[in-house]
């Protein structure tokens, strides 16, 4: 019985991973407004959270009345990462290149199942709090590894880049044709700083550390949120295990 209900939480696990990238690659407009709201409901409780314990690190008095700046500094954080989360998210999913956008969904895919896979790790070995721990914690080196994935992706070069914009961009661009721009944009400043690196150091180096620079990193936090919420649905319904 037992191996039958782990079995059963593993494919919840990546059902939910296939559907979380598949929304995202079918309907990026939804995918970008509900990681917006997720951001900002599971947000704003941790931000406040996390404020709560670092007052007293920074200032040697009790939160008193401060608790009225504790909570409009925590609320204005989570809307601010909220809004950057639905941008990043809808820049991730949208564009008109659909081969492209099926490349990113599976390197999405696969970066939020290692994402899944660290935090119950944790759970397990030290007993971390997916939510808390993720939402703070997860964001840098999920960012890593969707933007290393990424450097993968060709990149067109600048001459390439002015020609599209010149022939090809109309002058009132579709959001789609638009974020597609904007996203071989940010691949060809990427490969050239790569280039730029590689003047200095070793390429394999200077690869590694053009993935580290990327705008791509932004994605991390989108993916730790997904990771950690995945994580903690799946602890509340093993602790309910028969």
């Amino acid at each position: 019985m037992h191996i039958l209900f782990n079995g059963l939480m593993m494919a919840l696990e990546l059902a939910a991973i296939v559907a979380i990238a598949w929304t995202g690659f079918t309907a990026p407009l939804i995918f970008a407004a509900g990681t917006g709201l997720l951001a900002l409901g599971v947000g704003a409780a941790l931000e406040i959270a996390r404020l709560k314990y670092e007052f007293p690190f920074y200032f040697d008095r009790a939160p008193g009345r401060s608790m009225i700046v504790i909570v409009t500094v925590g609320a204005l954080e989570a809307i601010t990462k909220a809004i950057l989360a639905g941008v990043v998210g809808l820049l991730t999913f949208l564009g008109t290149d659909e081969e492209r956008l099926k490349f990113v969904a599976v390197i999405f895919a696969v970066s939020l199942f290692l994402g899944v896979q660290a935090v119950r790790f944790l759970m397990d070995r030290l007993k971390a709090r997916p939510l808390r721990w993720g939402y703070f914690r997860l964001a840098a080196p999920l960012g890593l590894l969707f933007s290393a994935g990424l450097t993968f992706l060709p990149a067109p070069g600048i001459t390439e880049l002015a020609k599209r914009a010149a022939f090809d961009l109309p002058t009132k661009p579709t959001m789609e044709q638009a974020s597609e721009f904007l996203f071989l944009l940010k691949q060809s400043f990427d490969e050239i700083v790569v280039r730029m690196l590689s003047w200095v150091f070793d390429p394999a180096l200077a690869q590694a550390i053009g993935a580290v620079v990327s705008v791509n990193m932004l994605s991390g936090f989108v993916l730790a949120l997904y990771a950690v919420l995945i994580a903690e649905g799946i602890r509340t319904l093993e602790r309910r295990e028969p």
